[in-house]
């Protein structure tokens, strides 16, 4: 490939949007019975540094694991896929993406790179920071989320999906099955899907994954309370919730939650709402589920997919598939 190309993005969520939707997540999440929020908020600038301080941490292993089988397995996949365009679902900065990016220019069949995030300034920086680093790769960055706009993914071509961090840990069971289905009604016979997992491992090294001795994961889960401060002028004290990491053997999933340190009453000034907190009560931030390789074949042949190959880091760490539609 040859010259710059100019990227292109479509804008299917905006401000408005989001502000929509961060009203209603607050609204229903703190008014219900077990107090909960989705983990997409904890994601403003402060929110996306912390995480990515936490990524670099030694007792956080599955973004270390997700990358060691990418290096690795490549070229592999570039080969199994035959894609010319990669679609990534989650982008962020694409930091991952150009170890397939290397790959599938290697192989001599890359055209064309879509991310998709719901942040139009982070995919715009990524995108225009690609086409400088990847001479006439075209660039088609898409602003929107999963549950709405998969269907507006552009089509052309033959692709592979790429949904990587084991993100899809964040879904509840039924929000993963719809996930999986929309995105398999959404894709061509000859396309592929790149899924990464975390798997079920030792419950030391999971709690310990969440609950960092230097307490980056405790300020990144307080960092929501921070966020609502900002964005709905509510009165939370992040100081007096305590940060708690819990194995939940029965689902599989590690549950991040923020536990009341003290009777409290907390005005949420923009949505005219008053949201109590008795000591003790917990407010559940994440969900972070963990599979094994027999769970994920399952769910994805459920959704309309066979699996072509697995890869597995060490000592189980963590899972890529690569997947391909059956009808």
């Amino acid at each position: 490939m040859t010259g710059t190309a100019t990227p292109t993005i479509d804008v299917h969520l905006t401000a408005d949007d989001l502000r929509a939707a961060l009203e209603n997540d607050v609204r229903v999440g703190l008014t219900a019975e077990a107090k909960w929020l989705p983990p997409v908020w904890f994601y403003d600038d402060r929110g996306s540094a912390l995480f990515d301080e936490i990524t670099r941490l030694e007792e956080y292993y599955p973004t270390r694991a997700e990358r060691g089988l990418l290096e690795a397995h490549a070229a592999e996949i570039a080969a199994r896929s035959g894609a010319d365009t990669l679609v990534e679902l989650g982008s962020g900065t694409s930091d991952k993406s150009r170890v397939l990016l290397d790959a599938f220019l290697a192989a001599g069949s890359l055209r064309r790179y879509v991310p998709l995030d719901v942040s139009d300034g982070t995919l715009w920086t990524a995108a225009n920071e690609l086409v400088r680093e990847y001479p006439g790769l075209e660039v088609h960055a898409v602003v929107g989320d999963f549950d709405r706009h998969i269907g507006l993914i552009p089509s052309e071509g033959r692709r592979m999906v790429a949904f990587l961090g084991s993100t899809i840990g964040n879904f509840y069971p039924e929000h993963r099955r719809r996930f999986l289905f929309d995105l398999d009604c959404t894709m061509a016979h000859g396309d592929s899907f790149l899924l990464g997992t975390d798997l079920i491992k030792d419950e030391k090294k999971l709690i310990a994954a969440y609950d960092d001795v230097a307490g980056a994961t405790a300020e990144f889960n307080r960092n929501v309370l921070h966020v609502l401060n900002r964005e709905l002028h509510a009165d939370f004290r992040p100081e007096r919730f305590q940060h708690v990491a819990l194995w939940n053997e029965e689902e599989h999933r590690i549950e991040m939650r923020l536990r009341s340190l003290e009777d409290q009453r907390v005005p949420i000034a923009d949505l005219d709402l008053e949201v109590s907190f008795p000591v003790g009560e917990d407010l559940l931030t994440e969900i972070s589920t963990k599979f094994t390789r027999e769970g994920v074949e399952a769910e994805l042949f459920e959704a309309g997919f066979i699996v072509d190959a697995m890869w597995e880091a060490p000592e189980g760490e963590f899972l890529l598939t690569l997947a391909t539609p059956y009808c």
